[in-house]
């Protein structure tokens, strides 16, 4: 399988690799070309942008890159490195900053087939021009809230302190302190802690699906956890308690039910029930939502009749063989997560899809008319987030077979946006209140 500041390269970028020590070079004349499902592109210049701040790169151990040769237009899997000979060249992808797509996949050959699955994060196509690093993607979110320019390390500790100080015996607290800030660095945690914008409330250790790209829980020959699951359900005045201040206080305050670090928040239907009805006696203020694989359309109901604001649905597929390749869901089905939509659409509430952009599937025409069968049952915003996971892997797992044409990401965001000119697109739980 194949220095002027511009906001794209004047030409196609050029090729990167990396050698053995993790140093990483761009190649003499092979351009860099991106994954598109099973297929191998050359992206066109207006594709790439500058990496943005806040991003990574990556080398991917014993995977060649591939590159296009100029001169023959055609594919070359670059195994040695040519300033090194008879050394490796491993390929290289771009973790993105938040608020930012992918367009197009970095594309590799793995070197034997008993490897392990990369870790869980994206892979997004890089490239080298002009003396800067590029990738192929777009912002879709203008939303600053997780920009690494906001987080001042010392403040962060300063206020994770104050905040186990405030709370000394809740669980929750305690969690999205010592875990999620202080371990693993999250975003929303370091938010939570500095008093802004969204604010995570994990609650269930137990899930309904078998994701296979499931940050918190895999199975022996899957990737890596991203993190540990939460091992306990803080109860509802827990949840209360460290979230009516947020509420009450936070600039566009949003708290969030369902997190990497859990399972299927529905699952704690009755604690998320009683605790959103505690927030709510305490203030109208802020915005309720919940991050779900929409598994449980009855509890939805309630949750929104307690006074659940949003929810944000978790979609891999909108066709049925691949939503359950991808989920592998236990006693709920595609329809029910349709139930779900359709019933907090009818209770007022709000309905985002969570959406995993995977270029070359997402992007099928067939994806896109499936898509808006689902899109279709009212849903107001479409949160396009890159899929975090190995991306030959996944394909093999699910039995990927190219369906016909692709609309490419942008053309898929562009028809949407033609058929339902009321959705709005972004990267992001939005605050309503």
């Amino acid at each position: 399988m194949w220095p002027r500041l511009l906001s794209h390269p004047r030409s196609s970028p050029r090729l990167l690799f990396a050698d053995s020590k993790g140093r990483i070079y761009d190649h003499p004349h092979l351009l860099a070309l991106g994954l598109s499902g099973l297929d191998v592109v050359l992206p066109e210049p207006e594709d790439f942008i500058p990496l943005p701040v806040g991003s990574a790169l990556y080398v991917l151990p014993d995977r060649h890159p591939v590159g296009l040769d100029p001169e023959s237009q055609t594919p070359v899997i670059l195994r040695e490195n040519p300033f090194q000979p008879g050394e490796p060249a491993f390929a290289v992808a771009g973790y993105l900053a938040p608020a930012h797509t992918q367009l197009y996949l970095a594309p590799y050959l793995e070197a034997r087939p008993d490897l392990e699955p990369l870790p869980l994060f994206s892979y997004a196509c890089v490239g080298w021009a002009g003396g800067r690093f590029f990738a192929t993607a777009f912002r879709s979110d203008f939303d600053h809230r997780q920009e690494v320019r906001f987080f001042d390390e010392e403040r962060i500790e300063t206020r994770a302190r104050e905040m186990l100080s405030r709370f000394p015996r809740n669980r929750l607290v305690k969690h999205l302190v010592e875990n999620c800030v202080r371990r693993y660095r999250c975003p929303a945690a370091r938010n939570f802690v500095l008093g802004r914008w969204e604010a995570p409330i994990p609650t269930s250790p137990a899930c309904n699906a078998r994701c296979l790209g499931c940050l918190s829980l895999q199975e022996e020959d899957g990737p890596h956890v991203a993190q540990e699951r939460l091992s306990f359900v803080p109860s509802p005045e827990e949840i209360a308690e460290a979230m009516v201040p947020h509420l009450k206080k936070a600039p566009r305050a949003v708290v969030s039910f369902g997190q990497g670090c859990e399972g299927e928040p529905l699952l704690q239907a009755r604690t998320l029930e009683q605790a959103i009805s505690l927030m709510r006696k305490s203030t109208s203020r802020g915005t309720i939502n919940l991050n779900t694989n929409a598994s449980q359309p009855e509890a939805v109901a309630r949750l929104r009749r307690a006074g659940l604001d949003s929810m944000r649905v978790s979609l891999f597929s909108a066709r049925n063989f691949l939503y359950q390749a991808y989920f592998r869901p236990r006693n709920y089905d595609l329809q029910d997560v349709k139930e779900s939509i359709r019933l907090m659409k009818e209770g007022g509430g709000f309905v985002s899809l969570n959406l995993f952009v995977f270029p070359g599937l997402t992007d099928e025409r067939e994806e896109f008319e499936a898509l808006c069968e689902v899109v279709s049952l009212g849903v107001d915003f479409i949160q396009l987030r890159n899929m975090a996971v190995d991306p030959l892997w996944l394909l093999r797992r699910i039995g990927f077979k190219p369906q016909g044409e692709n609309l490419g990401i942008r053309g898929l965001v562009a028809a949407l946006a033609q058929r339902f000119p009321r959705l709005r697109f972004g990267y992001f739980n939005p605050p309503l209140r």
